[in-house]
């Protein structure tokens, strides 16, 4: 199929044919593919815009430079969103790879969008990232007056299996001065981390 033929089908109604198309486009992409993906990101067809993230990520790490670009850029929270959302999906598509510092960064700053839709979407890619985004998960649930946002990095926590991440949900979990919602979201964290050992081992 041609890439004009392969990006009508991310429009397609079918998931499994707009799958197919994801795969071919990431598997042949060129610079042309990605600026095409990366202008479909403010697409109000909904299944357009989602089908253009999912393949940025599966596109991997060569996307990554123009999606920090666009989320640092964009005045819009929708696109800006769709870029955190893209790069969860380099995390999830490529997990043996290293996430690229640039990536890390505009995350991290992205946990500071005045957009929910964009610092939650932030959250949740750098939980895709795991470890390597741990101090930044910590450093910004011990700063941020968002109460949103330290539930959703709780939340993330829950699946790092790491010593600094029960520690920093141990600590919440007793804080008797924190508030009740985030005692609560701490302990549920750690109940997840459980599990998340138990399935390690088996």
């Amino acid at each position: 199929m041609t890439a004009d033929s392969l990006f009508e089908q991310l429009k397609h109604p079918n998931p499994n044919l707009r799958e197919r198309a994801i795969v071919a486009l990431a598997e042949s992409y060129d610079d042309q593919t990605i600026a095409r993906l990366m202008a479909n990101l403010s697409e109000e067809d909904v299944v357009y815009r989602r089908a253009s993230v999912k393949a940025l990520g599966y596109i991997g790490e060569a996307s990554v430079p123009s999606l920090v670009n666009r989320l640092q850029s964009s005045e819009s929270p929708t696109e800006r969103a769709s870029c955190t959302k893209a790069l969860t999906q380099v995390a999830v598509r490529h997990p043996g790879e290293p996430f690229s510092e640039e990536g890390l960064k505009a995350l991290q700053q992205a946990l500071e969008d005045p957009a929910p839709v964009v610092n939650i979407s932030a959250v949740m890619a750098l939980g895709q990232v795991g470890e390597p985004a741990l101090d930044i998960l910590i450093s910004t649930l011990k700063t941020t007056e968002n109460i949103a946002v330290s539930v959703a990095i709780l939340n993330a926590l829950g699946s790092i299996d790491n010593d600094k991440t029960i520690a920093v949900l141990t600590e919440f979990s007793q804080d008797v001065d924190a508030d009740s919602y985030l005692r609560e979201s701490a302990t549920s964290a750690l109940s997840r981390l459980d599990l998340v050992k138990q399935y390690s081992k088996n």
